[in-house]
């Protein structure tokens, strides 16, 4: 096919036009939303361009909840920062980024809407697809690998909260999220939904599948919780990591250790076996007893700084992307942390 460089960007584009899409590295699928998904397609972006974002569809807050309360849409915000984690690096791609994230300031309407919520629905409504809505936002950026729902159906989140003697059942992502207490009978809604199609063949088409880091039962867990979605993951022949968190959620994994996260996949997806799990080892208070839950789920513990610096907070992307090319590589050896 026919090739010519952008003078706008500097990048390849195919005869339509089109910024074409690295195919160096393995077939990766990440899974996950918000924050924690950002930071592993960031580094993601250094390891592949055969990259995939399957995003968690249930949040109900902010911009997003507002816009699919009134349009009844999926959420776009997750589906966003997922573009913007993968844009260029070209002048063209970062200005693009920002005003994707660009977030409108004022007392009316528009106050506190992402401008790229607004395009990405704005698209939806006019090609009536959501795939082809953000593979067009994929485009506008350049991005460096494609992002899909985890449905076509958005998703309501509900759990139990544990707090003390008392039980009680809540609805929504931001409620899960902010509840104070131990959560159980974590479900979504509606229980019937389907996997979304691409997502599952992303799924099966892959080497490597990255669950985590991020809200580990708002936006983690429901890949698991979703019947076709935790279907695929178990019959897939991709390798399968998880990165773990830095820290943990408050209100969400209050009092939960490294271990307890991998405890709860196992609880909600009782036939999943992991390859690889990432973890910082100074947000691992136990390296024994995560190594022996890591080996029952069949995987090796890959001990590595990924923080930014002395912060334990915020993964670094360069550091992480050299842990994922060590699990992609087989190298799971302990080295200076």
């Amino acid at each position: 096919m026919p090739q010519r460089v952008t003078r706008k960007t500097g990048t390849m584009l195919d005869a339509a036009g089109w910024p074409l899409r690295g195919e160096e590295g393995a077939a990766v699928v990440a899974l996950g939303g918000g924050h924690g998904l950002s930071a592993t397609l960031r580094a993601l972006r250094h390891v592949t361009h055969r990259l995939t974002a399957v995003v968690t569809v249930a949040d109900d807050g902010g911009s997003s909840g507002r816009l699919r309360r009134e349009f009844d849409c999926l959420p776009p915000g997750d589906l966003r920062m997922a573009l913007a984690s993968l844009c260029d690096d070209s002048e063209w791609g970062l200005t693009w980024r920002d005003v994707l994230q660009h977030r409108f300031a004022g007392h009316g309407e528009l106050d506190n809407h992402a401008l790229g919520n607004l395009l990405i629905l704005a698209l939806w409504q006019l090609l009536d697809d959501e795939i082809k809505g953000l593979d067009w936002v994929g485009r506008l950026l350049a991005i460096h690998g494609r992002v899909v729902p985890m449905s076509a159906s958005p998703l309501v989140i509900e759990a139990d909260v544990v707090d003390g003697g008392r039980r009680r059942r809540v609805s929504g992502q931001v409620a899960v999220a902010t509840s104070t207490g131990r959560l159980e009978n974590v479900s979504v809604v509606p229980t019937d939904a389907d996997a979304h199609p691409e997502a599952v063949r992303a799924i099966e088409r892959a080497d490597w599948v990255v669950m985590g880091p991020g809200s580990w039962y708002t936006s983690v867990l429901p890949h698991l919780i979703l019947p076709a979605m935790r279907q695929a993951l178990e019959r897939t022949r991709a390798r399968k990591a998880v990165v773990l968190n830095l820290t943990v959620q408050r209100g969400e994994t209050d009092g939960m250790s490294a271990a307890d996260h991998l405890r709860v996949l196992a609880e909600y997806a009782p036939g999943l076996r992991l390859d690889t799990v990432v973890a910082d080892p100074m947000a691992v208070g136990d390296v024994d007893d995560l190594q022996r839950v890591a080996s029952d789920l069949g995987a090796s513990l890959l001990l590595r700084q990924v923080r930014t610096g002395e912060s334990i907070c915020h993964h670094d992307p360069l550091r992480l992307a050299a842990a994922f090319r060590d699990a992609f590589d087989g190298v799971v050896s302990d080295l200076d942390t």
